[in-house]
């Protein structure tokens, strides 16, 4: 590999890193507390300061850290009991004052089934007077599921394992998700009702709308029964759902039992939530740091989203149709998906990456570039890596190996086509989760 090739993945690992740094979740949750001159917190507007409390509920990849954060932040006198954060296995780590539990992700278990019902049980604690401040990251949906009344956690598994396996995407399974809990969909805030409700939002959903962002438990949900059982018949596993999901679904359409409250119910009067951290503020990041590297610097205005394997095509094509000469980036965000049809191993940014070798090799040939594409979680599908960097010699390292970058796109196998071209992205878990960032460099 010649010394510009090194540099281009040096520069480009850099940029990534530093949109995973602007999604810090412990200085993103300092700036946000808000402290009032009496020594209180305000939360959702309201002051709470003895003889108020404050309850802190955390959960998603970035509980832990945005625990810690809350609890350097609040003094112990506004804290009547501990407080709960859910977090996956690979982020667990203990937080004075905090019961800290780990979870089963991206597929619910029965560890954060039992999270769930300790939190809906702290939120239903809390009294006209009192605060519950929520801190939500990316994941926090499937770390606290809550079955509704009449299902069981397998079911709600069994759902989201179809749901992931058919390519639909975070608003389609949270649509789904969110009729088939008792706190998603605005239900965590109906629970903590009278107390003031405040949630501290590090976003990993394309567009940072609250009602889809950790499946939105406490925020009005727009979507409906009828929603769901559309998603679940386009993605053509309706009748692979179990029994009991799809009598309720059928019921909600029915009218049979409520729907989730929607804008302008009353239980959201209390009810503040802000986004303090997510993907735009990651890319706006990593698009200085380019910049600060001598790189003239495009970012992208829509953000990724769709099949993995042809955004991964379509972004080859547009960088070739840039010009040629100096030190060009192109900078994205977003969240694609994969619809498995093989056996293989990968994640969306391995799949896309891949994709996007496999079409330059043809658009831009004859031009020195590299291309990045990784999760902000560290973490890419079931995978130890968080996504993949390749560049024009990839494809050669990986057809030397005896690999075919067709055959392994065709096999949703792009994890042992990079392991054999040297191009894994690993970073280890970040304590973060903003979605994904895409770095094209040239020159």
């Amino acid at each position: 590999m010649d010394a510009s090739a090194v540099e281009r993945r040096a520069d480009a690992t850099t940029i990534f890193l530093a949109g995973v740094e602007a999604a810090d979740p412990r200085r993103s949750v300092a700036r946000a507390i808000r402290r009032s001159d009496r020594g209180g917190v305000l939360i959702a507007g309201r002051e709470v300061s003895p003889p108020g409390a404050v309850r802190v509920v955390a959960f998603g990849k970035a509980a832990c850290l945005m625990a810690e954060a809350a609890r350097s932040v609040l003094h112990a006198g506004l804290f009547r009991e501990a407080g709960i954060a859910v977090v996956n296995d690979e982020n667990h780590r203990p937080v004075p004052g905090f019961d800290v539990r780990a979870a089963g992700h991206p597929v619910p278990d029965r560890r954060g089934a039992d999270a769930a019902s300790a939190i809906e049980t702290l939120a239903g604690s809390a009294r006209k007077g009192d605060g519950l401040l929520v801190l939500i990251s990316g994941g926090g949906s499937a770390l606290v599921p809550a079955p509704a009344e009449g299902l069981g956690l397998e079911e709600k598994a069994r759902v989201t394992s179809l749901l992931l396996a058919s390519g639909a995407d975070i608003r389609e399974v949270n649509t789904v998700r969110k009729h088939l809990s008792r706190l998603k969909g605005g239900g965590l805030a109906a629970r903590a009702q009278p107390a003031a409700v405040e949630s501290l939002i590090l976003s990993d959903v394309v567009g940072d709308d609250v009602s889809f962002i950790a499946s939105g438990p406490t925020a009005p949900d727009p979507t409906t029964f009828a929603d769901a059982k559309e998603i679940l018949i386009q993605r053509g596993i309706w009748e692979d759902a179990p029994v009991r999901v799809r009598k309720r679904i059928d019921a909600g359409v029915d009218g049979r039992i409520a729907e989730t409250p929607k804008p302008g119910d009353p239980i959201f009067d209390r009810v503040e939530n802000r986004i303090i951290g997510g993907n735009r503020i990651s890319l706006a990041a990593a698009a200085e740091k380019g910049r600060s590297l001598g790189y003239e610097v495009e970012v992208l205005d829509s953000p990724l989203e769709g099949e993995a394997r042809f955004t991964g095509a379509l972004l080859a094509s547009r960088a070739a149709g840039r010009p040629r000469g100096g030190r060009r980036a192109i900078l994205a965000g977003g969240e694609t998906t994969v619809t498995l049809r093989g056996r293989g191993k990968g994640g969306r940014n391995q799949e896309l990456a891949l994709a996007f070798a496999i079409a330059a090799g043809t658009v831009l040939s004859g031009r020195h570039w590299t291309f990045l594409s990784a999760g902000t979680d560290g973490r890419d599908g079931p995978t130890d890596a968080a996504g993949a960097i390749v560049d024009p010699e990839s494809l050669d390292a990986a057809t030397g190996a005896g690999f075919s970058p067709q055959r392994a796109l065709a096999e949703n196998d792009s994890y042992a086509w990079h392991e054999a071209a040297g191009t894994l992205l690993v970073t280890g878990g970040t304590g973060t989760n903003v979605a994904d960032l895409q770095v094209y460099l040239e020159g």
